[in-house]
């Protein structure tokens, strides 16, 4: 994003530079500097604006997401995307043991899976 960023300012002040001249229907010269450097400005507020509503929100939900991924416990009790809820019974690198159901079911499971941790353990 940075280097995007880089470039297109390089371009601008590349473009904003030059002496950006036009003739018109009766063949005078006409200076296109001002449209030239108004397009750009155009240009850096669309990638500002998309930054702020699509990128910035994203990575702040993927750190909420990590977080809540690393604070899962033994005897947290979870939900996954497919809408299965669970005790954490045992935590290993990127993978969890829960148990479900009145059976006490055991089933492996991705760290990744899990969506949100509906009550925390109380050991």
């Amino acid at each position: 994003m940075k280097k995007l960023l880089v470039l297109v300012l390089m371009l601008a002040l590349a473009l904003s530079l030059c002496a950006c001249t036009a003739t018109d229907a009766n063949g005078e010269t006409v200076d296109t500097t001002a449209s030239t450097i108004m397009t750009l400005v155009m240009l850096v507020a669309v990638i500002a604006i998309f930054y702020f509503m699509i990128i910035r929100p994203q990575k702040k939900q993927e750190k909420e997401t990590q977080a809540m991924l690393n604070s899962l416990e033994v005897g947290d009790t979870i939900s996954t995307v497919g809408g299965i809820i669970g005790i954490i019974i045992k935590i290993r690198d990127d993978m969890l043991l829960i148990e479900t159901g009145a059976d006490r079911t055991k089933i492996q499971i991705a760290k990744w899976a899990v969506r949100k941790i509906e009550e925390k353990g109380h050991e």
